[in-house]
């Protein structure tokens, strides 16, 4: 079901390396979706969940966490991570990849109490989705530049503009979505009108940076919550590696506050980061700060 990572010492911040077959169980877990077979410009993101590993040997985990300076608070002390390798999608076609991604996805949450999902391009949301249809109203939470609620791209209907769409479509304990951080000039306008039909609560990079505070007003509470942060909710001058990158993004402080607001008020079942191409970006900053999000979300959990 998993494939075994090449190097021993490659796992997401030096975590045990599990397989998806074994009997472990641990506070968290991350497992790599290495696939960007249905992007509609700028490939790589399948080269993502290696690239995030290597960033995340800066984040080696000590077993008495970090100091944060910032927030004058040691955070993930203890933290029981594990490292589960990657979903093996090699030759296989999209419609099976789905299926492997969801049948991982359920291994996964067998397993652990928070699943990390190292991405891929964002259409790996919907068969992970698929994956916590045991989740009574559930609500996501959607950091990005892009709705990702087209209903097609040409004869595509599950292309990386589309798994929200798929999601909302299929699952019928999907509650609500809550969409962070939008901007751009070609956004569907059939798909913002769906979206805003269906009731998903919208928000725009340029509200999110006049009132910080309005804007996590507007968040779920009291929920059960999957987070998926798309790279490219963040401007393209810290995150250039990206295949859809667009002026004008969040600070990395915006989205961290964000995040922080979302596991404070809600319960976290499961999270994604999805759409870095590490070789757009040949500093490898955009890795890094990727694996840094990874980093925080899991602090954030934590508490």
């Amino acid at each position: 079901m998993s494939a075994p990572l090449g190097h021993p010492a490659l796992t997401f911040a030096r975590a045990p390396q599990r397989d998806l077959e074994g009997s472990w169980r641990s506070e968290a877990a991350v497992l790599g979706v290495p696939t960007d077979a249905a992007v509609g410009f700028r490939p790589g993101a399948r080269w993502a969940p290696r690239a995030l590993r290597e960033a995340s040997l800066r984040y080696a985990l000590p077993p008495e966490g970090f100091f944060d300076v910032q927030r004058n608070a040691t955070v993930l002390a203890g933290l029981e991570l594990v490292d589960a390798g990657d979903v093996a999608l090699g030759g296989l076609q999209r419609e099976g990849e789905r299926d492997r991604i969801t049948a991982a996805a359920r291994a996964l949450r067998e397993r652990t109490a928070l699943p990390l999902f190292l991405g891929g391009d964002h259409s790996i949301s919907f068969p992970l989705l698929r994956a916590f249809d045991d989740v009574a109203d559930l609500h996501v939470v959607q950091l990005d530049a892009h709705l990702d609620y087209s209903d097609r791209r040409g004869d595509d209907r599950y292309g990386n503009g589309s798994p929200f769409r798929r999601a909302a479509q299929a699952l019928p304990n999907l509650a609500h979505v809550t969409v962070i951080g939008l901007r751009g000039m070609r956004t569907d306008p059939e798909a913002y009108a769906a979206a805003l039909a269906r009731g998903h609560t919208l928000l725009r990079a340029d509200e999110v940076m006049a009132d910080l505070e309005a804007a996590i007003a507007r968040l779920p509470e009291g929920r059960s919550v999957y987070v998926s942060f798309d790279v490219d909710v963040l401007d393209p001058a810290l995150v250039p590696g990206t295949g859809s990158p667009e002026v004008d993004g969040l600070a990395y402080r915006h989205a961290d506050a964000l995040v922080r607001a979302v596991a404070r008020r809600n319960t976290v079942v499961g999270a994604d980061v999805v759409e870095l191409a590490p070789h757009l970006d040949a500093s490898g900053l955009s890795a890094l700060v990727a694996a840094r999000a990874v980093i925080d979300l899991l602090a954030a959990v934590r508490g």
